[in-house]
């Protein structure tokens, strides 16, 4: 057990949030001058990194930060409704119960985060969260963590849904799990080079004892 420390992202990878947030970024649109999201687009999007995503909306960079507090905002209002990715919340318990220390790192805020937790009996699973508005990734993030908790990079291994962690993560230094359940998919996740591609949490502990 080289890793002791599993870090998480939070949407996509622990809630499943996708669908709500494509609906709150379409409703948001019109504000911050970016195009709509329809079905068809949605799967070509999910095939594309962070980085060519923000390219094809067109939303200017500078707007980002302001986009992405709008849209906390308005998951404030929703976040009684989520649940936790099937299969998740029981892979969890049983990582904890192996001695695991859980954490999140996630641009969503922690109070959406911690109420959530709170709504489906997993606040007590993890030791930390911390948030961050990171528009490409977050290296920077997961670097305050390691120095913070005084960690080692080879005693961490991230779990995300996206590109970008998967490039955070190496930029870390550290071990990443792709999963294949939140936004982007499987083939775009491959071609990031992860050091594990997975399909259902159950895997996070057969990977993890394998280590």
């Amino acid at each position: 057990m080289t890793q002791k420390v599993i870090i998480f992202d939070f949407d996509g990878t622990i809630a499943d949030t996708v669908h709500a947030l494509v609906s709150i970024a379409n409703r948001l649109a019109l504000e911050f001058d970016y195009v709509q999201i329809t079905p068809q687009e949605l799967a070509l999007l999910r095939n594309l990194t962070s980085r060519e995503i923000i390219k094809y909306s067109g939303i200017s960079v500078l707007k980002i930060p302001f986009l992405l507090k709008k849209v906390k905002s308005e998951l404030k209002n929703k976040i009684h409704e989520f649940k936790p990715i099937p299969g998740m919340k029981e892979a969890l318990i049983e990582l904890k119960a192996h001695g695991y220390k859980l954490g999140i790192i996630t641009s969503n805020s922690k109070d959406n985060v911690t109420e959530f937790l709170k709504i489906n009996d997993l606040g007590s699973l993890f030791d930390f969260i911390y948030s961050g508005v990171t528009i490409f990734g977050k290296t920077t993030i997961i670097n305050n963590v390691l120095r913070q908790k005084q960690l080692k990079p080879q005693e961490v291994i991230y779990v995300g849904d996206e590109t970008r962690d998967i490039e955070a993560s190496k930029k870390a230094n550290i071990k990443v799990i792709a999963v294949t359940w939140g936004f982007n998919s499987p083939e775009v996740l491959a071609k990031q080079k992860p050091d594990f591609l997975i399909h259902h949490p159950s895997e996070l502990l057969r990977i993890l004892i394998n280590q």
